[in-house]
């Protein structure tokens, strides 16, 4: 079989990562906006985290992920952070934190998506892998979420709304 990878060079452009990845957090923020307060910071099933937590972790990953990416300095894993038990400042993190992804990308030009990196000094891989991570452990967290609103009664956003 012919080695793909030598034929072409990529599939998708780096931009069309980024777009891709931010349709997923504007449909993650969406999530986080169903859910009534009390629920989003107590609720659970089966003994998973309630969604608040979980949506710490993204915010623990994805920007200080990237920034490590970008300036090649280890970051702390860090999936906790003081929001009051209040969704306004979930929502005020996650949307910093997606600015903030928007400003790094600017500087990922010429980052080799091929590189072999520690994410957080601990998980191994390579850039391209680690950005995947943070994107399908978003999505794998939402379902969580979606699943938690269904319990609650409340229809989830479509999952395809990225806009």
């Amino acid at each position: 079989m012919e080695n793909i990878k030598e034929r072409t060079a990529n599939v998708i452009t780096p931009n069309q990562f980024l777009e891709h990845w931010q349709g997923h957090r504007i449909l993650t923020r969406k999530v986080i906006e169903a859910f009534p307060e009390d629920q989003l910071f107590n609720y659970s099933i089966g003994g998973m985290r309630p969604f608040a937590d979980m949506v710490m972790e993204l915010l623990g990953i994805a920007e200080p992920g990237l920034r490590e990416i970008v300036t090649g300095e280890t970051t702390q894993l860090t999936e906790h952070f003081e929001h009051g038990h209040s969704k306004n400042n979930l929502l005020k993190a996650w949307d910093s934190a997606t600015e903030n992804i928007d400003t790094l990308w600017t500087k990922m030009e010429d980052v080799d998506f091929h590189k072999e990196i520690l994410s957080f000094g601990q998980f191994p891989g390579t850039v391209q892998s680690s950005l995947f991570y943070f994107l399908e452990n978003e999505i794998h967290h939402r379902a969580q979420g979606y699943v938690y609103l269904r319990s609650l009664g409340i229809e989830p956003p479509m999952f395809y709304d990225r806009n």
